[in-house]
C-alpha cells in the first residue's frame, strides 16, 4: 500500500456499542447526503436513477397541487420514529403547523400523514418490509410504495392505510396511470407524465 493510498482513505465512523441514535444522525460530521438511521445503524444510499428523481418530482408537484394549506409536502426529510430510527422518506406529507422554518432538518412521526418511498434496487427490501413496518408502528396513517412498472416503465403505486388496531398497513390496491385517493386528503395525480425513454 502506498503512502498516497493511505492518505486518501476515508475514516468511517465507528458505531457506539448500543448503536447510533437520531442525535448522532444530526451531529456526526461529514455524513453523506440522505444518510438514514435504521435500528441504530447508518444506512448510506446509492446514487439515484433517473426514474427515482422524476417520480419524486412528479409526486411532490402533484401533491402540492392537490393539498390545501393545512398540509406541507416535503422532499427527502428525516422522520424521527424513535431514538434509533430516523429514515428519510422520498416524499412526506406533514401537518403544516409542524413546519418550524428553513433550518428544519426533520419531522416527528406524529406530524407525518403520508410517507412515500420510491423503490431503488438497493432499497427494495427496506421499502417493502423494514421501513413500512416501522412507519406503521410509529402511527403514520398512510404509506405509498412506488415501483417502476416492468411493462410500461411508468410508476406503479401501492397504496397502504394504517389499521389502528394492529398498527400495521392494509394494502388498499395499486394504481398505475393515475393515483386517486381520499387519504390523507383528496389527491389526484396523473402518473403518465413520467418520461419512460431510456
Amino acid at each position: 500500500m502506498t503512502a498516497e493510498s493511505v492518505e486518501h482513505r476515508h475514516p468511517w465512523p465507528v458505531p457506539p456499542v448500543d448503536g447510533y441514535t437520531v442525535d448522532d444522525l444530526f451531529t456526526l460530521p461529514d455524513l453523506p447526503p440522505h444518510t438514514e438511521l435504521i435500528d441504530g445503524s447508518l444506512v448510506f444510499v446509492s446514487p439515484q436513477r433517473r426514474f427515482h428523481f422524476l417520480v419524486i418530482d412528479l409526486l411532490v408537484n402533484g401533491l402540492r397541487g392537490s393539498l390545501g394549506p393545512e398540509f406541507s409536502v416535503e422532499r427527502e426529510m428525516t422522520v424521527i420514529l424513535d431514538k434509533r430510527n430516523g429514515p428519510e422518506p422520498d416524499v412526506s406529507v406533514v401537518r403544516a403547523d409542524a413546519v418550524t422554518g428553513l433550518d428544519q432538518t426533520s419531522f416527528h412521526a406524529r406530524d407525518v400523514l403520508l410517507a412515500v418511498e420510491v423503490v431503488s434496487p438497493e432499497s427494495e427490501a427496506r421499502d417493502r418490509m423494514t421501513t413500512p413496518h416501522k412507519y406503521a408502528i410509529a402511527g403514520i396513517p398512510n404509506y405509498w410504495r412506488v415501483e417502476q412498472d416492468g411493462t410500461t416503465g411508468r410508476p406503479l403505486i401501492h397504496v397502504y392505510e394504517l389499521d389502528p388496531v394492529t398498527m400495521s398497513y392494509v394494502h388498499m390496491g395499486q394504481q398505475r396511470d393515475r393515483i386517486k385517493v381520499d387519504e390523507p386528503s383528496a389527491i389526484a395525480i396523473e402518473l403518465t407524465a413520467v418520461e419512460t425513454r431510456s
